[in-house]
């Protein structure tokens, strides 16, 4: 098929990327003209790079045309910051989106894959783990644009026969992402005990979340291209919950290196626990994680210290003798 990614070229973006090359697919990346391509150098030459913000209607008109699918992952917000301004909030993610809708419409697409967030869109949870049939009230903005969007890709194929599929991914984590973003702690700790910083944490690190690794996302995203119902929302994890201190304390022991972990206030944003309920993904997808936390954690460290450290401190790192 003739895939369109829209945010292709960051991290989940870029690992989607390759999961659709490696199945066959032709893959159209939109990425804004600031995004660097460093995750996607190696697919410049098997992709079509479009430099545009999915916003903007006239180039998004281009890019759509002979696309079957989209996959839509751009975002311009995050849960941490989403609450500070949510009219900049929903203007530069909802509104964009139905105008993407829109063009996907004219362009006759046959489906489109939205990224949603498996960690903001419940809220509160009232009952562990969460089914997709869990209330939704979410506590931040963010999670608030993410089931809106949710709710009018029911709407357009309702009204006007437009096919979709949406996966909530928990915490993904994995290579390539960034260790310098207010999201992620999984590679944010990794970067801050290579650089000898301190690990900020809001709590007293007992939160638990679902942190599930990139590929397993990337193949559960791909499986909803020939989904066709009847269930269209999909949770995306690994099934188990670690706290903050077991995620600390684990890329502590594969580094060989100890934290400095310095505690904050909690803020009210963050739920207690937060663990998906993955069994209608293994139901009616056939997906389920290949990769359980450790193992997935392990590719992670090992790619971040080869991209990070000199060469002279790889060897001791791949040992866990870093510190």
């Amino acid at each position: 098929m003739n895939c369109l990614i829209t945010g292709g070229a960051g991290f989940l973006g870029s690992h989607l990327c390759d999961g659709l090359l490696a199945r066959g697919h032709r893959v159209r990346i939109v990425e804004r003209f600031e995004a660097a391509t460093t995750n996607i150098a190696s697919q410049l030459e098997q992709v079509e790079l479009v430099s545009a913000d999915y916003g903007n209607q006239t180039l998004m008109d281009e890019a759509l045309a002979g696309i079957d699918a989209i996959f839509h992952l751009a975002c311009s917000t995050h849960p941490k910051t989403s609450n500070d301004d949510p009219v900049f909030d929903v203007t530069t993610n909802l509104v964009p989106t139905l105008k993407l809708l829109d063009l996907a419409r004219k362009h006759r697409v046959k489906k489109v894959v939205f990224f949603s967030s498996g960690g903001t869109v419940y809220g509160r949870p009232q009952t562990f783990p969460i089914p997709e049939s869990h209330p939704t009230a979410p506590i931040c903005s963010y999670g608030i644009h993410k089931l809106a969007i949710e709710k009018y890709l029911e709407l357009y194929r309702q009204i006007f026969g437009l096919e979709y599929g949406i996966i909530r991914p928990a915490n993904p984590f994995g290579e390539r992402q960034r260790l310098d973003h207010t999201q992620g702690a999984v590679a944010v700790f990794i970067g801050r005990i290579l650089r000898d910083e301190p690990i900020e944490i809001w709590g007293d690190g007992s939160v638990i979340r679902d942190y599930v690794y990139v590929l397993d996302v990337v193949d559960a995203a791909i499986c909803l291209l020939d989904h066709n119902g009847p269930a269209f929302t999909f949770n995306v994890g690994s099934g188990q919950g670690h706290s903050l201190l077991q995620v600390i304390d684990a890329i502590s022991r594969a580094l060989g290196k100890q934290a400095d972990v310095k505690f904050n206030p909690p803020r009210k944003m963050d739920v207690p626990v937060n663990v998906l309920d993955i069994t209608a993904a293994r139901v009616h997808l056939g997906w389920s994680p290949r990769y359980d936390f450790e193992t997935a954690l392990a590719r992670t460290v090992r790619h971040i210290v080869d991209s990070v450290l000199p060469a002279s401190e790889r060897v001791r790192a791949r040992d866990g003798r870093i510190g």
